[in-house]
């Protein structure tokens, strides 16, 4: 049973002696889950960070992602890199330029790069497919690996690449390699929640693995949901709710008190409460 959060050192020392686990997790129940199931290492929406997510994964390595696009400069880059790392963060995922990443070492921050499929850079490399299965394409993966490493990041997610080639290029660099569907060559493996979970209603991707059928559980909820607000309007529509359980009481004494009170304000047009001792 782990007892502490493992540093940016830990995790370097562990590389090429076990595989490390890794989830994408979007929820603080979820959240909870992985860190009661052992999982090492968890990608986080940056707003899911705080002392709520602390609570429940406190042993968790946490890459909070810093998305591609809603930031721009180096500036934007590392002040929410700092407030992700101040609200519980470990190290930051960023796709952004070298120089960025460069800039981000040199303020202290651990930051974890991404090659092969980059989505919000798949419009080079032909879409949304496999990268790396030339020689030529193989060799590029390789240079932007060299690349991350030298502008100072200490991991790389590495997605949808042959496995061979993410095996050889893993074994050759010093970064923690993060394999999503690029083989077990790499340091960790990568999967997202909601397709380990089976909560996924679309395209489910080649590499992902499927252990339970949330999407249907999601399903008959919905029609649970659905028959138990259609019984709820069928109930105010008939009288049937609300019944004597779901009303508040009054001692009978009380009531015909306050009727009395009441009929005597109105047949003056005043507000009127005789027995509180006010009256206008």
């Amino acid at each position: 049973m782990r007892n502490r959060r493992p540093t940016v050192a830990d995790l370097l020392s562990m590389k090429g002696k076990r595989q490390l686990t890794m989830l994408r997790v979007e929820t603080l129940d979820e959240a909870e889950a992985a860190e009661a199931a052992g999982i090492d290492l968890v990608s986080v929406p940056p707003a899911l960070l705080g002392p709520e997510f602390r609570e429940v994964a406190p042993t968790c390595f946490a890459f909070p992602g810093l998305e591609y696009g809603d930031l721009v400069t180096a500036d934007e880059y590392i002040r929410a890199a700092f407030k992700a790392l101040k609200a519980g963060g470990d190290a930051v995922y960023c796709a952004a330029s070298l120089s960025t990443v460069r800039r981000m070492r040199e303020e202290g921050i651990p930051v974890c790069g991404h090659v092969g499929l980059i989505p919000s850079k798949a419009t080079w490399t032909g879409g949304f497919r496999a990268v790396g299965k030339t020689a030529a394409s193989a060799i590029e993966i390789w240079r932007q690996v060299k690349a991350l490493e030298e502008a100072g990041a200490f991991a790389a997610e590495i997605e949808v690449v042959p496995g061979e080639v993410a095996a050889a290029i893993s074994a050759k660099s010093s970064m923690l390699m993060l394999s999503m569907g690029a083989g077990t060559g790499c340091d960790a493996q990568y999967l997202f929640s909601d397709d380990v979970l089976g909560a996924n209603r679309g395209h489910v991707p080649r590499h992902a693995k499927i252990y339970r059928n949330f999407a249907a559980e999601y399903e008959r909820l919905q029609r649970e949901r659905i028959a138990a607000f259609a019984e709820f309007a069928e109930d105010v529509r008939s009288g049937a709710y609300p019944d004597k359980a779901h009303l508040v009481w009054i001692d009978q004494t009380e009531l015909n008190a306050f009727l009395s009170d009441l009929e005597a304000g109105l047949s003056r047009g005043l507000p009127c409460l005789a027995r509180s001792g006010w009256c206008i």
